[in-house]
């Protein structure tokens, strides 16, 4: 089996995980901060060397605390990065659906129909993020049915504030479409696993999937044979709201953070099963 064109080169919209004893992943936050706070506070006595994590995406959008997610993200990653044997590449940030919208808000002036194209992405959650960052839905949408000069004097502010905010844009703009282990070095060891944010289409190689990790997802569970060469696919946010899932070919890890559930956390080990799973 060959391996496919990102593995076997520098693609940096994948970060490839190396040598995991462990990888702790974490789903969608939805801007719940305390959530994640106490997450946080459970996971870091639990973090050895040779672990990793990967946070599934979705950190902004639907709660009240978007700035203070990412502000927290920064922290812990500070702190982790503190254990002895961590590396910056051992901590992943996906994209998801809400960051998707953010950096598409950036270049709302291009859009055809701005007004209806900014209505419906405030509907999917982007509403709450501004607000998060104490930015006012009525300019925006104002800014929209004006002139393009207007609207994109108004996105440039968007951007501003995102800015004032230490390291948010760096955050951003550092996000990556997916992650993976690296393949196994023996016969005896499991396939690679796979991270997404939302889904992917199965009969598409992984560079060409666009924009379905974060919008592909309804059919995720309908899976049934595994993505080649993948072990598990496992994702971090499932739209239908069901709830932690796990077969053998792919895993669901949301439990509904952002909607009223709890914010779990799971743990993959190096034969690609899963660990210890807990919840915030």
């Amino acid at each position: 089996m060959s391996l496919p064109a990102f593995q076997r080169s520098v693609d940096f919209r994948f970060s490839a995980i190396k040598a995991a004893r462990r990888v702790w992943t974490i789903p969608s936050i939805h801007a719940e901060a305390d959530k994640l706070r106490a997450l946080h506070d459970s996971l870091l006595p639990r973090l050895k060397a040779g672990d990793r994590i990967v946070y599934l995406g979705n950190y902004v959008g639907r709660g009240p605390d978007s700035a203070a997610v990412i502000d927290e993200l920064l922290a812990f990653r500070r702190m982790a990065l503190a254990i002895a044997g961590f590396q910056p590449a051992d901590i992943i940030f996906l994209r998801g659906q809400q960051e998707e919208l953010l950096q598409r808000i950036f270049q709302l002036q291009f859009a055809s129909a701005p007004g209806k194209v900014f209505e419906w992405m405030l509907d999917q959650g982007l509403a709450h993020t501004l607000e998060g960052y104490g930015i006012d839905i009525r300019e925006g949408l104002n800014a929209t049915f004006a002139d393009v000069g207007r609207l994109a004097r108004w996105t440039g502010f968007v951007r501003h504030m995102v800015g004032r905010h230490e390291g948010h844009d760096m955050f951003f703009s550092q996000l990556k479409r997916a992650a993976f282990t690296h393949k196994a070095t023996s016969r005896d060891e499991a396939k690679p696993l796979l991270f997404v944010s939302t889904g992917l289409k199965t009969d598409l190689c992984l560079e060409d999937q666009g924009d379905r990790f974060w919008w592909g997802g309804d059919d995720f569970q309908t899976i049934t044979d595994a993505y080649d060469p993948f072990s598990r696919v496992v994702r971090g946010y499932d739209p239908q709201r069901r709830g932690i899932y796990i077969n053998c070919v792919t895993a669901t890890v949301d439990n509904g953070c952002g909607f009223g559930g709890s914010l779990a956390c799971a743990s993959w080990m190096r034969d690609a099963s899963v660990g210890e799973i807990f919840e915030a």
